[in-house]
């Protein structure tokens, strides 16, 4: 899945599925839905969550679930 969106600089992508880190403003977010997600697919499916990025350009998420 990919978005049209301005991408995120690398200092951002570093710390993405870290528990608690938001770009939103204080008290309008939680910082914790992309790191329950990569929690849930990595630990709790045996998968992997991929973050790609072209700052300007877009913003791509990977998933990748094994069958068996």
């Amino acid at each position: 899945m990919s978005d049209n969106g301005t991408g995120m600089p690398e200092h951002v992508k570093a710390k993405i599925f870290q528990p608690f880190f938001t770009t939103k403003p204080t008290g309008q977010g939680t910082g914790l839905g992309l790191s329950m997600s990569y929690d849930i697919i990595t630990n709790g499916h045996g998968g992997v969550l991929e973050v790609e990025t072209v700052e300007g350009e877009k913003t791509e998420f990977r998933i990748s679930i094994p069958i068996a």
